[in-house]
């Protein structure tokens, strides 16, 4: 069994990672670490120290559903989690991220619109960017 890296928890709820393949769990936000435990397996599990976070990006669906989120770490990588309740999880990681860090992703309309905005330059301005 995995040593916790928190000595308190602010909030512990069902979740699902999406690291590589779906993983069901349990997400702990504490005081030094967000943390991802396997349901089935105690082993497979996910700490990331508040040091090693960059940012958080979140997926918002309508301007208010919040469908999924990401940490996104300094060299691991970033870490991909879906909770029963998304707001509360991203109002406990706000406690030890900065605003500033806590960023909304694009969404998929967002990115094809840049895609276009980008094509629109490199036919009519004659060249790559």
């Amino acid at each position: 069994m995995a040593q916790s890296m928190n000595s308190s928890v602010d909030l512990v709820i069902r979740a699902t990672s999406f690291h590589s393949l779906t993983v069901y769990g349990e997400l702990m936000v504490g005081n030094n670490a967000i943390e991802f435990y396997n349901e089935k397996n105690p082993e497979d599990y996910v700490q990331i120290p508040w040091t090693e976070v960059d940012h958080v990006a979140a997926e918002v669906l309508f301007g208010r559903i919040i469908s999924r989120f990401a940490v996104i770490t300094k060299e691991s990588g970033h870490f991909s989690f879906s909770t029963r309740d998304n707001k509360a999880t991203l109002r406990a990681i706000r406690e030890y991220v900065p605003a500033d860090h806590m960023v909304r992703s694009a969404s998929f309309f967002d990115v094809i619109g840049l895609g276009i905005k980008r094509l629109w330059r490199m036919v009519f301005r004659g060249g790559a960017e």
